[in-house]
């Protein structure tokens, strides 16, 4: 009573088909593949953009380290 049968999936294909249409269907996945590679780019460009930041910083620390390094006499 739980699990579908072959039918029930048939049925939905059919109707899927039905309201979308043959063309709809693979502009609709197209579509969602764009919005997928979108979503993966601009996860990547934000963990570039923390590492920069990162070595940014780090950079910074270095520089005023070695200030104040220059600056105390021995």
């Amino acid at each position: 009573m739980g699990t579908f049968s072959i039918w029930h999936w048939l049925i939905v294909l059919v109707v899927v088909l039905l309201l979308f249409g043959r063309g709809k269907i693979p502009e609709l996945m197209g579509d969602m593949a764009k919005g997928i590679k979108s979503f993966k780019k601009g996860m990547s460009d934000e963990d570039e953009a923390e590492a920069a930041k990162t070595v940014e910083h780090r950079t910074d620390e270095a520089v005023v380290q070695s200030k104040d390094k220059a600056s105390k006499p021995s």
